[in-house]
């Protein structure tokens, strides 16, 4: 074959990721098909795509390339990320690949590899092997090419998600939910069909232009909408997913937004009342009313740093029950370790439910802290200024720690600083006891951090 150029750019910490038809096309994706079907040495792997305008093409490509190496590929159609972590998990699939580029705006597409149980291959893992090796183009003729096998596992997804609550514990709420043109306005519907609730939709037509707004929901701007609906439909509560549905971001009865740690809070409180003593995770930037609640409920805390990866180890190494990040990432064990926001969305459900008060009331006695979020700085030198950062402020700290960047906690304010994996930024999200701490010791940190 034609040695097609294939740029090791492309190949992220934890995902592929380019610009279709520029540094990502069809002849890309069969080699990273091939590479992929060489690389792992199993005798399936399993194909999921999102709705993106260029998924079809690269899936087609990719399983190509996974066949032409002699490995069968399971196609299994249009799916969300989570809806293929679970089939390589249930089905015992021994590799997995989601096409999709999550929340990237149009023009992007990518692909998230797993192996057997869902555990993530990521650069460390496997990744830049299958780069070397689809960069290199040295692929061993097989011999036999691998069959397709076309494959459905929707309805064993949303049955699977379903079995995490009690369906008849479940009151008859409205919910809304914005898909963004995004993969969660397949899955919505069925699993509205086994649920009393009354389900308005935003933006269910599947449609990789985005004609609506980008399905990235941890930009505030991409709220607006469900947040102005559930205030005029009168909703109990609302929720945004992302492109590839496995990221959930809930809105309250008043429209109000409920961040990561506050979801974190309401899914721990859930489950240790129905599993006590279990073990939680968080990451270092979530909200320190997380692991106050999980030790007054009698659960376990243990912080982790940022990034799935490490999450899913430290869970499986755990045996944690949840694990939850601040970006809308929630990990539980008897889904293979995997994120799930449906499955995190219907906890929710249920507990608003359960509890009969409206989501405000049940959030506000979990969570005490006042947030900046997450506020990216451009800085040539990360490393400097976070050294500069610990020498200026660290000296009235009542502890430091560097699991990944530094944290600085005041007692009734901590921050934490730490570099992006792939660009010049520093990432600063602090928290305080009130609102005016916050805002000043924010403004303090940040005048720093951009002088």
């Amino acid at each position: 074959m034609a040695h097609v150029p294939v740029d090791p750019e492309i190949f992220h910490a934890y995902d592929i990721r380019g610009i279709y038809g520029e540094n990502l096309t069809d002849d890309v994706a069969y080699r990273i098909g091939r590479a992929a079907a060489q690389y792992l040495q199993v005798p399936e792997i399993a194909v999921g795509r999102d709705m993106r305008l260029s998924s079809p093409q690269l899936a087609a490509a990719l399983i190509r390339g996974i066949t032409d190496q002699g490995v069968n590929a399971i196609d299994l159609g249009m799916t969300t990320t989570d809806g293929l972590y679970f089939a390589v998990g249930k089905f015992n699939f021994p590799a997995g690949v989601m096409i999709t580029a999550s929340h990237n705006p149009a023009q992007y597409n990518g692909m998230k590899f797993c192996r057997a149980q869902a555990f993530p291959i990521s650069l460390e893992s496997g990744l830049s092997d299958i780069r070397d090796l689809a960069v290199s183009g040295k692929f061993a003729e097989p011999a036999s090419k691998g069959q397709v096998i076309k494959r459905d596992i929707t309805d064993d997804y949303v049955k699977h998600a379903l079995s995490f609550v009690d369906v008849s514990r479940i009151r008859p709420l409205k919910v809304v939910i914005d898909a963004g043109n995004g993969m969660a306005g397949l899955i919505m519907p069925k699993v509205f069909q086994h649920l009393p609730c009354e389900l308005v939709p935003l933006y269910f037509e599947l449609d990789g232009n985005f004609p609506h707004h980008p399905a990235s929901p941890i930009e505030p701007e991409n709220m607006v909408d469900v947040q102005k609906k559930v205030r005029e439909v009168g909703a109990d509560l609302g929720a945004a997913f992302d492109g590839d549905a496995d990221r959930m971001f809930p809105v309250d009865e008043h429209g109000d937004l409920v961040d990561g740690s506050k979801v974190i809070a309401a899914v721990s409180n859930s489950l240790l009342q129905k599993f006590p003593g279990s073990t939680i995770l968080y990451n270092l930037i979530v909200s320190k009313s997380v692991p106050e609640l999980i030790n007054k409920l009698g659960g376990k805390a243990i912080r982790t740093r940022v990034g799935h990866s490490y999450i899913k180890a430290e869970m499986r190494q755990n045996n944690a029950i949840f694990g939850g990040e601040h970006s809308g990432h929630f990990y539980f064990r008897d889904n293979w370790f995997a994120d799930s926001g449906l499955i995190a969305l219907l906890i929710l459900l249920e507990l608003v439910s359960v509890e009969n008060k409206p989501l405000s009331e049940i959030l506000k006695p979990l969570d005490h802290g006042f947030r900046s979020g997450e506020i990216n700085s451009t800085i040539a030198d990360a490393q400097g200024k976070m050294h500069a950062l610990e020498e200026r402020f660290g000296k009235n700290a009542k502890s430091v720690d560097h699991l990944d960047g530094v944290t600085l906690d005041f007692g009734d304010w901590w921050f934490n600083v730490r570099p992006s994996n792939t660009e010049p930024l520093l990432r600063l999200n602090l928290e305080a006891n009130s609102r005016e701490l916050m805002e000043q010791k924010r403004d303090e940190v940040l005048a720093f951090i951009r002088h």
